[in-house]
């Protein structure tokens, strides 16, 4: 695989393909994705200000400008619509599959937050991708980058990168995948990128595994 890749092959994660289908296009963003968004938005609010577990109910009650029931579970929970996890179970491979069964969720907060880890990090992924095609760098400073990326990421959003045990956002693990493609498994990157969160909140990363050279 050669770096000039990567990028498009990111653009074909299936949390990439999941977020393009139910944002739209920038500045029009759909309304339903708006709506995913405010919960987003509320349930990482919770954790910022120090809730450890919030209930479906506190969610509601932060989202902003009101909050509901029937809403919460249209967005998250088992029957939920368009959850990004129903798009990992969907798929064939192995990876996707492997994924699915981590991030499974029996409680719809957790669910919510897992989605919210992907909302709050797809920034750094942006800004991530646009260093990868402008720099193009070796494999080894690929994953260095994704690394300082998530580290980046949990630094600035710790309630949500402490909450589920340090769980990283699952597509910061498809990007994983996709920089070292049958070199990980899936539940291998998962447990890589949950060192480097636990790294960035807890103490400085081990330099012999994972050098953090660049912050946003």
């Amino acid at each position: 695989m050669t770096v000039e890749q990567m990028p498009a092959r990111m653009d074909d994660t299936v949390s990439a393909r999941w977020r393009r289908r139910l944002a739209g296009v920038r500045p029009d963003e759909r309304r339903h994705w708006r709506t995913r968004t405010a919960y987003y938005a509320a349930v990482d609010r919770l954790l910022a200000d120090g809730v450890p577990r919030p209930a479906w109910f506190d969610v509601i009650e932060a989202v902003r400008p009101k909050g509901s029931r029937s809403t919460f579970y249209e967005v998250t929970g088992a029957h939920a619509k368009y959850s990004l996890i129903q798009d990992l179970l969907a798929q064939d491979g192995v990876d996707s599959m492997q994924l699915a069964l981590y991030y499974r969720r029996t409680c719809a907060v957790d669910q919510l937050i897992d989605e919210a880890k992907v909302w709050t990090y797809w920034p750094y992924r942006e800004c991530l991708s646009m260093r990868y095609r402008v720099e193009e760098p070796d494999a080894d400073a690929s994953l260095d980058l994704l690394a300082a990326t998530v580290g980046a990421w949990a630094r600035r959003n710790t309630g949500l990168a402490i909450a589920l045990s340090c769980a990283p956002p699952v597509c910061a693990v498809e990007d994983l995948l996709v920089l070292r493609p049958g070199e990980y498994s899936a539940v291998h990157a998962m447990g890589t990128l949950t060192q480097v969160v636990r790294d960035a909140i807890g103490g400085p990363a081990d330099p012999t595994r994972w050098p953090v050279t660049f912050a946003l």
